[in-house]
């Protein structure tokens, strides 16, 4: 081929090419490029001035302060914001200054959780910033991957990362691990060969994908892409497209926050004209509204959030759940759908050898991952490692390029992961591979490639050469002619046998490869013409086993009325095996390349009614997550690699892979498995049901409160009776109680049966009309106490601030009482365990503490306007307290009844 003119730059159309479906030939025509020379340093230099370099675009950050407004467009946050200016105007300093530091505490919180999600990105970008051998003007250099340009030639190497898109020309063993962009479990050999032009991008053999990894041989290819046009460019536009949703729980307390709004400001209006209709002064009426707003709102609400979310976050890291946005721990709690990968999430990424056949018999392989522990075992009885079963064992040891290796109480490999698992079985059946080498030293082999379909190695022995080979049963079977006995004879064998048994196994999901050996006299060169009568020596079945742990996780899961579903890269038949073994709906299978097919309609319907997915490209993964929402799923979506990124960031939760996940999918998600196993998924939707549970019955406790106050506000307006207790007193109640009561609910347990619940739905609001019925409740109770015994006080010849002072205790007393009621909604709180939770009992000593400061120091009651009381006011005070917790009691007993006989 003819060195190009540095004049010709290469085709702006080259995106829209099938480079799988050209000669390497063509493709070198078409970039105008030379495949033994390169570019030379002005025709590259031209093309990176017209491409740029080779690195993904960031996109432009939302600036700081932008972010740090945003938390403060909230309605809840907005009424405070407006309740603390109003205050501040009148001159309420002390009032304005609390309200003005719950709301920047919560502002601050949610702009440094922001600060934190940024990254996927920058992620994705040093996935492609890596040395590169390139040649270029006849000569190799050494290059920053940013500097490659289409058309350039890039020599690749074992440990190399693939630092652009290339197309193959020329390779010997080459092997990528593909499966950060692919979903692929084994490494994946590479050819040069022309493919069909609808290959799907799993199966483009002749093509190298950026940030993919070499795990075997050497290569040559044409950069083809760069950049923001390469596979992993694409997906970071995805990423980048992918709705930013918002969570069940924000969008709950959006609506509550709003309702909220509507309902304080009517009563405020409500009140402002009931005193002008009794001829009060617009002044005065406006100042009831301040403080009838003041006593409304609930401030302590957005704080508790925010702790009972934090609560959660620090139990999920113990239960190897890290997350990285607060509000990912309530939405694991509306989850309604899981899309799990199926690599290292479901199985235990480690192939591990479960079945060998051998001389006609079966025998079954205990054990799980790389560890050499387990047993070989024929009907459950161990089996003699002797004759054929023992030769298969040396050859899957010695035709062999891995290496196990002890890291302290973990196993690790080096090389493929297929011959690791041999090197595996061969142990646990006895055989050391360095023992084995030592005494059968290699002298000669025959790598495996792509068309030769196994590999050979030549052993020297006293009786001359001893060859030992492993490849597809499809290639070697016809090469065998006898079959090594348990008794160590050779004998005659029926090909069909080995087939049917062949696809015995295959039909199990497992790899079946086969093992052989010929015994050739002298020391003649290994080469495809010694690979003739062979003997065969059996078949090993072997497969990435499912957790033992992901088995009972899905198994809650269904319980709990939540649906499973994997979405896999790997081949149909592999995904559908282990979907049966671990309690998946495995009767249909849909692949990648039908739902390319599919229309939107059909394609939300195939989403909800299968639950294996296989051969999964990144954008039909994104495809399959948004069609599940669109039917108003809680999609939870888990994924490790590079193409699992746009599918976990679009999800309403993104779950990453600790250990194996790459970087872009840790930052494009919202919660990180420290363990990669699925059953911490589990343990986190309990737990995020748990912190919902806690969140309703804060605001169930705390609610009755705000409306209790405001209630006797408006009485007192219609009644044209004095105010029972003052704005600073509604705001002291308010604020005290909120932190040293209502927060100790955050640390509440998890109730019994949570996981046997269904997922909430979306709906559904905050508070149910039981809910409702008993906020409604315990406000009219505290009107009618707290009213009752401030007129009971006056009508005594007590003080005003005396009678005010039983009033504010009332409040606080049934606050109390009703704080255990709040323990759990539906049942009594003793069954929860009296000291299950220490924090209530130290909330309420320090309430109580604070209530005897409030009432007898004398600081405190020229501040808050109050004045001590006697012991029969603390009597009256404690009795209708006592009171309002057995009605409320009882009010929860007839609720759950008539809860079970409807649901009957």
């Amino acid at each position: 081929m003819a060195f190009p003119d540095p004049a010709i730059s290469a085709p702006d159309n080259t995106s829209t090419v099938s480079w799988h479906a050209e000669t390497a030939e063509n493709a070198a025509r078409r970039l105008s490029t030379d495949l033994q020379r390169g570019l030379d340093a002005i025709e590259a230099d031209a093309r990176l001035t017209r491409y740029g370099p080779n690195q993904l675009s960031r996109s432009s950050a939302t600036p700081g302060w932008k972010r740090f407004i945003s938390q403060l467009s909230q309605p809840l946050v907005i009424v405070l914001l407006g309740a603390g200016s109003i205050t501040a105007g009148l001159g309420e300093w002390i009032d304005s200054s609390v309200i003005f530091g719950v709301v920047l505490v919560n502002a601050v919180i949610g702009y440094w959780q922001e600060a934190q999600a940024e990254g996927a990105l920058a992620a994705l970008a040093r996935t492609v910033s890596t040395p590169v051998t390139v040649l270029r003007s006849g000569q190799h250099q050494q290059l920053d991957a940013r500097q490659l340009v289409p058309g350039d030639i890039v020599q690749l190497a074992a440990g190399d990362r693939t630092p652009a898109d290339l197309r193959i020309f020329h390779q010997r063993e080459l092997h990528t691990d593909d499966s950060m962009l692919t979903g692929e479990s084994l490494p994946v050999s590479k050819h040069s060969e022309i493919i069909g032009q609808e290959t799907m991008l799993a199966e483009r053999h002749n093509m190298a994908y950026a940030g993919t990894t070499v795990v075997a041989g050497q290569g040559s290819g044409i950069v083809i892409a760069t950049g923001d046009t390469t596979e992993t460019g694409r997906i970071a536009g995805l990423i980048a497209a992918a709705d930013e949703l918002a969570t069940p729980l924000t969008r709950k307390m959006t609506a509550f926050s709003n309702w909220l709004l509507w309902a304080i400001g009517g009563l405020a209006l409500l009140t402002f004209g009931i005193g002008l209709a009794r001829g009060e002064s617009a002044f005065e009426m406006f100042m009831a509204a301040v403080a009838l707003a003041v006593g409304a709102i609930p401030e302590g609400l957005p704080a508790a959030v925010t702790v009972t979310l934090a609560i959660g976050v620090a139990r999920m890291a113990r239960r190897r759940a890290i997350i990285r946005h607060l509000p990912a721990v309530e939405t694991l709690g509306s989850t309604t759908i899981i899309c799990s990968d199926k690599t290292g999430t479901l199985t235990e990424n480690a192939m591990t050898v479960r079945a060998l056949w051998v001389a006609g018999q079966n025998f079954a392989v205990s054990g799980h991952g790389y560890a050499p522990e387990g047993t070989i075992s024929q009907q459950e009885n161990p089996a003699g490692i002797t004759g054929a079963l023992r030769e298969m064992l040396v050859a899957g040891a010695l035709c062999n390029d891995a290496h196990l290796n002890r890291s302290g109480p973990h196993w690790k490999i080096t090389g493929d992961p297929t011959e690791a698992a041999l090197l595996v079985v061969a142990r646990k059946g006895g055989l050391d591979e360095q023992t084995l080498r030592t005494l059968l030293p290699r002298h000669d082999e025959l790598p495996f490639d792509a068309c030769r379909q196994y590999m050979a190695t030549a052993h020297r022995t006293d009786r001359g050469q001893q060859l030992y080979l492993k490849g597809a049963v499809e290639k070697l079977l016809p090469l065998c002619r006898g079959q090594l006995q348990q008794e160590g004879q050779i004998a005659p064998f029926k090909p069909s046998d080995v087939e049917q048994a062949a696809h015995a196994l295959a039909g199990q999901g497992m790899r079946v490869l086969l093992l052989a050996s010929r015994q050739c006299p002298g020391n003649a060169p290994l080469d495809d013409a010694t690979v003739a009568d062979l003997t065969l020596l059996g078949l090993v079945g072997m497969i990435d086993p499912p957790r033992k742990a992901a088995i009972g996780a899905i198994r809650h899961c269904h319980s709990a009325g939540i649906r499973v579903k994997m979405i896999t890269g790997d081949h149909a038949v592999t995904a559908q095996a282990i979907a049966r073994q671990i309690g998946l709906n495995s009767e249909r299978v849909i692949t990648g390349r039908e739902l390319a097919r599919l229309d939107e309609p059909a394609l939300a319907a195939a989403a909800h009614e299968a639950d294996v997915f296989a051969r999964v490209e990144p954008e039909q993964k994104l495809r399959l997550v948004r069609a599940l929402q669109g039917r108003g799923e809680v999609v939870a979506m888990t994924g490790d690699g590079v193409n699992d990124a746009p599918a976990l960031k679009q999800a309403d939760i993104g779950i990453a892979m600790g250990q194996g996940g790459t970087e872009v999918a840790k930052a494009a998600a919202d919660m990180v498995l420290t363990d990669d196993n699925f059953a911490s998924i589990e343990a986190a939707v309990e737990e995020g049901r748990g912190v919902w549970d806690n969140l309703v019955k804060f605001i169930t406790w705390t609610l009755p409160t705000n409306f209790g106050e405001g209630l006797v506000i408006v009485a007192a307006i219609i009644f044209g009776a004095t105010l029972p207790i003052t704005p600073l007193q509604i705001l002291w109640i308010n604020m005290t109680t909120a932190v040293l009561l209502g927060l100790t609910l955050a640390f509440e347990p998890i109730e019994r049966g949570i996981m046997q619940r269904p997922p909430r739905r979306l709906d559904t609001p905050v508070l149910d009309r039981a809910l409702i019925r008993r906020i409604t409740l315990v406000s009219l109770l505290l009107l009618a106490g707290s009213f009752g015994l401030f007129l009971r006080q006056l009508d005594q010849g007590h003080t005003l601030a005396e009678a005010r002072t039983v009033a504010v205790n009332v409040f606080v007393m049934v606050e109390i009482f009703y704080l255990f009621n709040c323990r759990s909604l539906t049942v009594g709180f003793w069954k929860q365990g009296l000291f299950s939770n220490p924090w209530i009992w130290g909330g309420v000593a320090s309430m109580l503490a604070l209530q005897l400061l409030l009432t007898y120091w004398p600081p405190l009651n020229t501040l808050f306007q109050t004045a001590p009381i006697g012991w029969t006011e603390w009597a009256e005070i404690t009795l209708f307290a006592w009171f309002c917790a057995l009605l409320i009691g009882l009010e929860k007993r007839w609720t759950t009844f008539h809860v079970k006989r409807d649901s009957l």
